[in-house]
């Protein structure tokens, strides 16, 4: 537990059940570094699967509520935080409800389905005095953070071109009946599913790495049944950078390749999700260096990123983790730059309606300004 806390901060959950893609994630990654206790929810809309996800969970039986009006009055002086872990079309009812009540608010990404509701919601946070912190888990691993500091730190010169690569299956595989993909994101609303789901971890993890957002973008996308699988985003810079995002959920095989490779004039850096304990630096000499957490560096082998030994990984639940406790640091008002509010989630959707734009249109679209 973070030191200045005396207690675990309190969380109610809307949504996020035992039967949700994501909702146990969130559970586990919030009670492992003891900062926060789920305390009530509202789980599901059906209600076995709230009373189950309540026994779960352990939550007290009179603190699940199966209507969202009562769970915000009767919580909230009871709690610190509401997470919305519920599916993305039902977001904008959601916030606009708890921005009202001045709570405040955690919400998994991406945090809304379009342009329009962004920009109704921005008249609900006029009068809204907080930030509302949006969970983008993959810069919660220790090796992204890594990656962000040497870039930092060295003289790589300029950033000449990058590719992000966020690769899956899963509209394709066969799968079991417990596994099978939920059928709102099988669905394409204005933005495509494709890009709200996948595209916004690459939008969030390029912002992060670069600092900067593209000035072009052209983009083009392959369909199965009228449903956007797979997608290839140019992107170009004012400092002449030259980027590339590819999302897809229709490449057999790939499970969820997630890449990194960013190439400067004096070196190149490369991490992937399938190694995602090391990342490698390629020099100019032939030279390829490898950093772990094993050996002396920025922040890889801080006490913090090390729950257990080198050589034991640490993934998936403790990314989430780290972005928990990120969440705790900045609520004691103490500086961290790796929570990103609400106003950058807002530039991602403007983002990827304007990818939406550009391959409809089949055209690039110029001096973006998000």
């Amino acid at each position: 537990m973070l030191k200045e806390l005396t207690k675990p901060l309190k969380l109610s959950f809307i949504g996020g059940g035992i039967n949700s893609s994501i909702g146990k994630t969130h559970y586990m990654a919030s009670q492992l570094d003891s900062n926060f206790s789920i305390v009530s929810g509202f789980f599901s809309r059906d209600k076995s699967s709230n009373i189950d996800s309540q026994k779960n969970y352990n939550i007290k039986r009179n603190r699940i509520y199966n209507d969202l009006d009562k769970l915000i009055k009767n919580e909230i002086n009871k709690v610190d935080f509401f997470v919305v872990l519920a599916p993305t079309p039902s977001h904008f009812q959601i916030l606009k409800k708890l921005i009202l009540s001045n709570v405040n608010i955690i919400v998994e990404k991406p945090i809304l389905s379009n342009v329009k509701e962004a920009n109704n919601l921005k008249k609900y946070l006029k009068n809204y005095n907080k930030k509302i912190y949006v969970i983008h888990n993959y810069i919660g691993y220790p090796a992204i953070r890594e990656i962000e500091k040497i870039i930092k730190k060295n003289k790589f010169g300029r950033l000449l071109n990058f590719k992000l690569h966020m690769v899956q299956e899963s509209f394709l595989r066969i799968q079991k009946k417990d596994q099978k993909v939920k059928s709102w994101r099988k669905r394409d609303y204005k933005i495509p599913n494709l890009f709200l789901d996948l595209g916004i971890h690459l939008f969030n993890l390029s912002y992060f790495l670069i600092k900067k957002t593209p000035s072009s973008l052209l983009a083009d996308v392959q369909k199965v049944k009228n449903l956007v699988t797979d997608a290839k985003i140019l992107l170009e810079y004012n400092s002449k950078t030259k980027g590339m995002f590819w999302i897809s959920k229709s490449s057999l095989g790939k499970r969820n390749d997630l890449s990194i490779e960013l190439f400067f004039e004096k070196c190149s850096i490369k991490w992937s999700h399938q190694n995602f304990e090391s990342i490698f630096l390629s020099y100019p000499d032939g030279v390829i260096k490898k950093i772990d957490r094993s050996v002396q560096s920025n922040l890889f082998d801080n006490k913090r990123y090390n729950r257990y030994r080198m050589g034991h990984p640490a993934g998936f639940i403790e990314a989430f983790a780290n972005m928990y406790e990120d969440i705790a640091s900045k609520f004691l008002k103490k500086e961290n730059y790796y929570v990103f509010d609400h106003n950058h989630a807002i530039q991602g959707i403007k983002f990827f309606e304007l990818c939406t734009k550009s391959y409809k249109n089949q055209k690039w679209i110029k001096n973006i300004k998000l």
